[in-house]
């Protein structure tokens, strides 16, 4: 089943399309961690700081948040901690790379989805290729801080998750018969999901693979900060060699279709009674004295006639809905398709962040969030404001992506993301 209507589009036929190489994955000793699902993680961009780094942290000394998210005063000792720690895993035998290169397919499952890909070292293209498509902006300060990482650690902490449309090909056969056969490793961790990686070696399913994804292009899921850095650190390494790519899971969206989410803004220096005085007429607002699922459920009802938001952070809910025309006329840029200046990421950004608020886009003014409850928390704890989106449809998301057109940075949350800490990427084994 095709649940995206683009599967043609996505069929390259100059074979000048997907390039994953097998690699030989760093994982965790069992024998030598509390459990695998002490030490994994999400995403770095996922957990919430500070509550969520210091469980993480207390869950296991081993925690792969000690990698990816490392605690010191400076952002370089920061990551030469990353580095040290890291070196010392593998002469402890807490990490231990795998005997031979490997493609490794993925699975997870819980929550109502069942979600398989492959894992493995795709070779980097820029946008103008159209192998690999961005479609969100990306912020310097973050790609800086997650090239230093990189640069120092000589690793790939954890995968981008990028999607394909497929069809019955090689990749999804390997895919079906891997998974009846024992895992490398099966965990559940904490948010329910249970989590199985497999292997695969044998030369004919790696040229089944290979052979299949070289007809397909990708779109970034989740991770543009890092294939922007895995872009700037090829740039410093001119000469072929592992620097020429990057660790990904590739997940076929036509079978294993995955959610997309929202990811929510916290303005940290405008409170929520600033932010509806500054709005005057220019939008309708309503005022939900009900809990959070309800206000949701206004949003996303809201959402089907337009551009609507949810203002949290008083104690109570403003939806803000049906902006006017001529605002928007005016702050809007027009050289964009359609779909793009519809966005509620756009109008987000051009109409009321920049327009009517003056807020900066920087990390002292603004926080992007995923989690919808931490978001209103924070914004309540700390006098701020939560603007809470509606997510946008992947089709959508595709279509902008092929034409070229990046939407607002932060503007989608594809998941289920894979955990961080079930397989590294060393440089220095490649």
């Amino acid at each position: 089943m095709n649940t995206s209507g683009h599967a043609a589009a996505d069929v390259r036929d100059d074979a000048g399309g997907l390039r994953l190489a097998p690699f030989r994955g760093l994982r965790y000793v069992p024998e030598r961690v509390g459990s695998l699902a002490a030490v994994t993680s999400p995403p770095y961009d996922v957990v919430v700081r500070p509550d969520g780094l210091l469980h993480l942290e207390s869950a296991d000394p081993h925690n792969i948040v000690r990698l990816i998210l490392p605690q010191a005063i400076t952002a370089g000792t920061r990551h030469r901690k990353a580095a040290v720690t890291l070196d010392r895993w593998l002469a402890d035998g807490i990490l231990a790379p795998d005997p031979e290169p490997a493609l490794y397919v993925y699975e997870q499952q819980g929550d109502g989805i069942l979600q398989r890909g492959v894992i493995g070292a795709l070779e980097l293209s820029t946008p103008d290729a159209g192998v690999v498509l961005p479609h969100e902006d990306v912020m310097p300060h973050v790609v800086e801080d997650r090239a230093a990482l990189m640069r120092t650690t000589a690793a790939n902490l954890e995968p981008l998750l990028l999607t394909y449309v497929g069809d019955d090909g090689g990749a999804a056969a390997v895919i079906e018969r891997t998974v009846l056969r024992e895992p490398l490793l099966a965990t559940t961790t904490e948010d329910g999901f249970r989590h199985r990686l497999w292997s695969v070696t044998d030369p004919a399913e790696l040229a089944a693979v290979a052979g299949d994804l070289a007809r397909h292009q990708a779109l970034i899921a989740d991770g543009h900060h890092r294939w922007a850095t895995y872009l700037r650190l090829r740039e410093e390494h001119t000469a072929p060699g592992p620097w020429n790519y990057g660790l990904v899971l590739l997940i076929d969206t036509a079978r294993y279709p995955l959610r997309v989410r929202a990811i929510h803004r916290l303005l940290n220096r405008l409170p929520v009674a600033d932010a509806l005085a500054a709005l005057g007429d220019s939008f309708r607002v309503r005022r939900i004295e009900q809990p959070l699922p309800a206000a949701l459920e206004a949003l996303e009802a809201a959402a089907a006639d337009g551009n609507a938001f949810l203002l949290a952070g008083d104690g109570a809910f403003h939806l803000v809905d049906r902006p006017d025309p001529a605002l928007l006329e005016r702050t809007v840029r027009t050289d964009r398709p359609h779909a793009w200046r519809t966005l509620d990421a756009t109008v987000l950004h051009s109409t009321l962040l920049d327009h009517v608020w003056h807020i900066p886009d920087a990390p002292e003014d603004i926080a992007y969030i995923h989690d919808t409850q931490a978001a209103v928390d924070q914004a309540e704890r700390r006098g701020g404001t939560a603007v809470l989106m509606h997510p946008v449809r992947e089709d959508v998301v595709r279509d902008l992506a092929r034409q070229g057109v990046t939407m607002p940075r932060k503007s989608t949350s594809f998941g289920p993301k894979p955990a961080t800490g079930l397989v590294l990427r060393s440089l220095a084994l490649d």
